[in-house]
């Protein structure tokens, strides 16, 4: 069953075309599987990006990270930073339950390369993170290692979206939030590429969102239990087959921000907000004597399209996020609302 986006609603974000499926998998190898424990206490789970169906430790891709505001949790992002590659799935998870998803990609990338005959030694794992205590009970640490090599089984094309795996316990923007996606195309040269966004979203002022220019928190604020400081976090994964080297990548995952800006967050003080990103268009492989490698990277100055693409593929990402989620009651019976039926009352307005 399809659940509803933003753009069903006919509101479109920028003017850049999406992907076929509008998500990150639109990027081709791209998939993504999640796990969700939804229970009377937990409402949580797991949701890994796997970059590639081929061994990404075995050949690396080409990858940076961003960290716009730095209350966050993440592993592996030090590493992709200074070396400028990926080797790992990247996986999404509640705050307390970091260590446990790692040690669960660890394993699944130890057995992995020795079912393949690949020589792993030593593993940068990446993982990231929301806090969803407010709708679980985190400290029971409730995702174990069969939940996510569940989300890695699941992992698929066209995954869904709101209230699911590492997004079933977020709130964004007093709203419930959760996972979303969304992904642009653009021409270089008569030749398409494709940039696509997955996001965590779990920050924002209630009074401060913003649905296509329109002020809607302004709007519903007083309806709901608002949420009155932009806090929180948010996770945003960035995938590309843009042949770009790890400094460009990194200039295209700062853009980003200004998309979370344009649905109204102002990246409050206890707000963890994190990028990574990766390209497909090149492998660099594990074990290689080759003193040198040589690849192409996009002219620097054609990469304004990208920065575009992750602008307006992130604030739809945000937004599909909320829009896909229902109404989810945490296990203190604090309630968080979907976005659907506030969003519609002002449909005239914001279209």
């Amino acid at each position: 069953m399809h659940t509803k986006r933003i753009r069903d609603y006919g509101i479109t974000i920028g003017s850049l075309k999406p992907g076929k499926l509008n998500n990150i998998a639109d990027v081709a190898g791209v998939t993504v599987g999640h796990c969700t424990i939804d229970n009377e206490q937990h409402k949580t789970g797991v949701t890994v990006i796997m970059p590639t169906p081929d061994n990404i430790f075995e050949n690396k891709f080409i990858a940076s990270s961003y960290v716009l505001n730095g209350f966050g949790k993440t592993t592996g992002t030090l590493q992709v930073q200074e070396l400028g590659t990926l080797e790992s799935p990247i996986a999404l998870t509640n705050t307390l339950n970091v260590g446990l998803v790692q040690d669960a990609i660890v394993d699944y990338m130890v057995h992995r390369c020795a079912s393949e005959q690949v020589n792993l030694q030593s593993f940068n794992p990446v993982i990231g993170e929301c806090n969803d205590c407010h709708l679980n009970h985190i400290c029971e640490r409730a995702v174990q290692k069969e939940h996510v090599y569940e989300a890695i089984a699941n992992a698929t094309c066209n995954f869904e979206q709101g209230d699911v795996g590492a997004g079933k316990g977020t709130i964004c923007f007093g709203f419930k939030g959760g996972i979303g996606s969304a992904s642009r195309q653009f021409e270089i040269d008569g030749k398409t590429y494709t940039l696509g966004v997955l996001v965590q979203s779990n920050f924002g002022k209630t009074s401060d969102l913003t649905v296509n220019g329109f002020p809607l928190g302004e709007k519903v604020d007083a309806e709901i239990n608002p949420a009155t400081e932009d806090k929180g976090s948010i996770m945003s994964i960035i995938a590309t087959d843009l042949p770009v080297s790890s400094r460009q990548l990194h200039r295209i995952l700062k853009r980003a921000g200004i998309g979370l800006g344009r649905t109204g967050s102002h990246v409050g003080h206890g707000s963890g907000d994190v990028m990574i990103g990766f390209s497909t268009a090149h492998k660099i492989p594990h074990d290689t004597e080759e003193s040198f490698q040589e690849f192409s990277f996009i002219n620097e100055a054609k990469l304004s399209n990208a920065f575009y693409a992750v602008i307006e593929a992130e604030e739809e990402a945000v937004l599909n996020s909320m829009i896909a989620a229902d109404t989810v009651v945490g296990y203190t019976g604090e309630t968080r609302y979907s976005l659907k039926p506030y969003l519609e009352r002002y449909l005239d307005e914001i279209r």
